[in-house]
């Protein structure tokens, strides 16, 4: 199984801002009081579309779909939260924590995929647990070692550990399971979700390990990714704050690798920690201050990795096998 690929969905939004009714357990949304919300959204938009370039340029596959103003999406532009795509053709939907994010599942972004070659063969879909108040928000909540056949949850109010088991069992994954928390106002508050303080590559880990308070817990993270030959590089819970965690390592131009994260997140880092992960891969960053201060997400959360095998790719197997 592949760890990274070369093509990500990523959602243009049209009424970025911050949303009210996720703010209750994501501490790091922002009020950005000096700017209307037309504004917010136009730098959102600003932000996104050289985020995009950039990717673009290295030779990364980025399918954009634009938003829509109705049914109203604030976070449309995380995707990674409801939708994974995998390389069996399955497609997994997710339950979402606020109500106003479960608009954000619009199957003709299905279609889209489907427009552009890639087969889709099976929808697998968890969202009826919502009725029920339970969530598993997708590649947010969970971070797939797909490669070595893994899933790490940190659970959370988004983050169900029977929900997550059960993702496991239907997907072909041994779970590793743990509890992350952080500083909020002088209390240990849990992170609402998993790709915010670790980040998972082909050969390396990104990880704040002191937002694991459990030290037997960890352990058991941390030997887990040691067991797969990954070179852990360690950040702190103030680099979390400025979304260090939320990376994601895509592949370019000739399987070229990058490792992707915000303008905030890199200049968080230290000479040692960037030659750490320049070893791997090289690093692409892009400012992305509107969209981490209202949204609360950031490099990571708004793109959705696509491992769907290409029919023409498919195709051209069976001929050969003939």
């Amino acid at each position: 199984m592949k760890q990274t690929t070369n093509s990500i969905l990523m959602i243009r939004p049209v009424s970025f801002r911050m949303n009210e009714q996720t703010v209750v357990n994501n501490y790091y949304q922002k009020v950005i009081e000096n700017l209307s919300p037309e504004n917010v959204n136009a730098k959102a938009q600003e932000e996104f579309d050289t985020f995009v370039e950039k990717l673009r340029a290295v030779g990364v596959n980025v399918v954009v779909v634009n938003d829509t103003m109705n049914p109203d999406t604030p976070d449309s532009i995380f995707p990674n939260n409801w939708i994974s795509f995998h390389q069996n053709s399955d497609v997994a939907l997710y339950p979402m924590f606020a109500e106003n994010r479960r608009r954000e599942r619009r199957e003709e972004i299905l279609d889209t995929l489907e427009d552009q070659g890639f087969l889709i063969e099976n929808i697998v879909d968890y969202s009826s647990a919502e009725d029920d108040g339970y969530f598993l928000e997708g590649t947010g909540s969970m971070l797939l070692d797909r490669a070595n056949g893994k899933a790490y949850c940190a659970l959370s109010p988004r983050a169900d550990e029977e929900l997550f088991i059960e993702f496991c069992e239907d997907f072909d994954y041994a779970p590793v399971i743990f509890e992350a928390f952080h500083n909020v106002d002088g209390e240990r508050k849990l992170i609402y979700h998993t790709n915010v303080m670790m980040c998972l590559g082909e050969t390396f880990a990104v990880i704040c390990a002191d937002c694991i308070d459990d030290k037997a817990e960890r352990k058991n993270v941390i030997q887990n990714l040691k067991d797969n030959n990954k070179e852990v590089i360690f950040i702190t819970e103030e680099q979390v704050n400025s979304f260090a965690g939320n990376m994601l390592e895509v592949k370019g131009e000739d399987d070229k690798r990058f490792i992707v994260m915000s303008t905030a997140a890199y200049n968080s880092l230290t000479e040692d920690q960037i030659a750490k992960l320049s070893a791997h891969a090289e690093i692409l960053h892009s400012s992305l201050d509107t969209i981490e201060s209202c949204g609360g997400g950031s490099a990571r959360c708004m793109m959705a990795e696509i491992f769907l095998p290409l029919e023409e790719e498919l195709e051209e197997l069976e001929e050969d096998e003939e």
